[in-house]
């Protein structure tokens, strides 16, 4: 028989804040985190908005030295895990570090790194490009800082499967724990791609919202109006135990892992299948996994992308999946609020879907004004909705075809 897993301790990084209440209560208020952004001078650019994480101070978190070793994106997650590793109460110290391990997400890396070394390669010459490039701007920086700073020697990796990124690496490490590969995972994803490049690629695709007069009301996830999604930057981070090693401990449970589902699309490196088959597959293996039957599943924290070809492939998939089912369904897209995280949304989405099991709330899908008759299914319009729910889903689906599953319940 399989080990048992559940989720002991959370940790965010997000543009409503990187305090796991202040991140909450912004999502059950409705709370838009998109904003004008101020990285750098966006206007050459078709976007100028996005959901950015205002007052970042790395040196005040990490001291100068250690900062400057670090890309915001693994400095997103250095952060989001001493949360979760705080939320959960663990004492490293205490435990042996090979049975501990770190698998954290990310669909891009270090894209701030590359792109500044770049700059000095072409105006400096390749002498004068730092030794900390190649260490900084690897998708595994995430991943081995963090095992670093807690000692951990077990499995530790990365993954990296754009937008999935995040839900593999928590699918992933459960499997881990289920085989009796690891006892604790530190584990999510990580983003930070609101760069000069993300941006100005993400926008040639014509995959971004344009509504640059209205940040707030940008993403608008299933709504007839929608125009794109809205880049964002974060990170979610979980920390996963053995339910025996958990309940002796006295740990604080948030919800139970009970199963995980992935498939491809094998259709196209940016467009969905347009009937959601991947998606569904991805959802009914996560099902067959958890050895649950549609009918018992509450709540669903979608992809929701607020894109005319996502949110309409994802409906559609739902319904093929929950039969009759999908018209009883909860569904919201925390991406309303937050932006998209690329390969961090899979964790954040998570820990936001923990959280309606722990609190009784679900979070709503804001600016949704005008739903899209195509997208006819529940999704909690504008107004958080007090609800008890025992299964949620949790949707992620990336560039290249690539469809995660997750399925959390109440844990008993």
């Amino acid at each position: 028989m399989s080990r048992r897993v559940v989720i002991t301790g959370m940790g965010v990084v997000t543009a409503l804040g990187d305090q796991l209440d202040t991140f909450w209560s912004g999502l059950v208020e409705g709370q838009s985190g998109v904003t004008l952004l101020n990285l750098f001078d966006t206007k050459d650019y078709k976007v100028h908005f996005g959901g950015q994480v205002h007052g970042w101070n790395p040196e005040e978190r990490f001291g100068v030295k250690n900062a400057r070793h670090l890309d915001r994106f693994a400095q997103f997650a250095m952060a989001a895990s001493e949360s979760a590793v705080n939320d959960s109460g663990i004492d490293f110290a205490q435990i042996p570090s090979e049975t501990c391990g770190v698998l954290i997400g990310s669909g891009i890396g270090g894209l701030s790194e590359f792109e500044a070394q770049h700059t000095i390669l072409m105006e400096k010459g390749p002498s004068r490009v730092s030794p900390f490039t190649i260490p900084k701007l690897m998708v595994n920086a995430a991943s081995g800082q963090v095992s670093i700073k807690y000692g951990l020697t077990g499995p530790v990796s990365a993954i990296a499967t754009a937008c999935a990124s995040a839900a593999n690496a928590i699918g992933d490490s459960y499997k881990y724990i289920q085989a009796g590969l690891a006892d604790i995972m530190i584990t999510g994803g990580s983003e930070a791609a609101i760069t000069h490049m993300g941006l100005g690629g993400f926008a040639s695709l014509r995959a971004l919202s344009t509504r640059n007069d209205d940040p707030a009301r940008a993403s608008r996830p299933f709504d007839m109006d929608r125009d794109g999604f809205v880049l964002a930057e974060g990170a979610g981070i979980l920390i996963l135990e053995e339910e025996s090693i958990a309940r002796k401990r006295g740990a604080r449970i948030y919800a139970e892992l009970l199963g995980y589902g992935m498939a491809a699309d094998g259709w196209h490196i940016t467009a969905p299948d347009e009937q959601g088959r991947g998606a569904a597959r991805a959802m009914t293996n996560c099902l067959r996994d958890a050895k649950t039957d549609f009918s018992e599943v509450d709540y669903i924290n979608a992809h929701g992308t607020s894109t005319g070809l996502g949110d309409l492939a994802e409906t559609r998939a739902m319904k093929s999946v929950f039969k009759e089912r999908a018209t009883k369904l909860q569904i919201s897209s925390t991406k309303s609020q937050l932006g998209h995280l690329l390969g961090a949304s899979g964790g954040v989405e998570l820990i936001a879907s923990a959280l309606t099991i722990d609190r009784d709330v679900l979070p709503p899908t804001i600016n949704l004004d005008t739903p899209d008759p195509e997208c006819d299914l529940d999704y909690i319009p504008n107004v958080a909705r007090a609800a008890r729910v025992n299964k949620v889903m949790s949707n992620s689906f990336g560039f290249g075809g690539h469809n995660a599953s997750l399925l959390i319940g109440r844990y008993q």
